[in-house]
């Protein structure tokens, strides 16, 4: 089975990561918030918030090869419980949780873990959940052409889980369908069943 030329996929930060500016910034906010960084413990905090955001901020590259479908398989690829972590754009807290990631295959079938890296890639900025999903979706049916794309996302945010309402315990789950997996009720069915997501 030959593959197409894989396709280099690689997030550009909006601009340059500057941890040392990151640093200063992140020192300034905790002495804002009355935090003091001179004791030991708290010394090197400032560096650790920036190194750490910068590294939630920064995908893997990754390339995607696709391969013929030589075999003609159409019934659904679905990956589960791909662990999810992002960032909410609001607060800048995380939220953590799984995303189910399926299609129906057209022409060309895809290297499994590519969809984990699909879902990292555009998981790793500052993010809603909805966005997400819909990216995923999207990008999924740009570059495979399947006959139907689902993705399921089921997270928590800690901006809704510690702070605020403090609805600890709570999930928020996000679906979009694309192509035959929303216009044939059977296959949705399918999808939402196999993903263990009621529909």
């Amino acid at each position: 089975m030959t593959s197409a030329p894989a396709l280099h996929v690689v997030h550009e930060p909006d601009g340059e990561i500057d941890l040392a500016a990151a640093e200063k910034a992140a020192a300034d906010l905790l002495h804002a918030l009355g935090i003091s960084t001179d004791g030991e413990s708290l010394r090197d905090t400032p560096g650790r918030m920036a190194r750490a955001y910068a590294e939630l901020f920064s995908p893997r590259p990754f390339d995607l090869t696709t391969f013929p479908n030589e075999e003609r398989y159409d019934e659904l690829v679905l990956a589960r419980s791909i662990p999810v972590r992002s960032v909410c754009e609001h607060h800048l807290l995380p939220f953590v949780g799984v995303a189910h990631v399926g299609y129906l295959p057209g022409e060309r079938i895809l290297g499994l873990s590519k969809l984990a890296r699909v879902v990292e890639h555009f998981a790793c900025r500052p993010q809603v959940q909805e966005r997400l999903t819909k990216q995923v979706a999207d990008w999924l049916a740009d570059q495979l052409q399947p006959k139907g794309v689902g993705v399921v996302v089921e997270a928590e945010h800690t901006c809704m889980t510690l702070r605020g309402v403090q609805a600890i315990g709570s999930s928020t789950v996000t679906s979009t369908l694309l192509g035959t997996l929303r216009q044939d009720p059977r296959s949705r069915q399918e999808f939402f069943a196999l993903t263990g997501v009621n529909s």
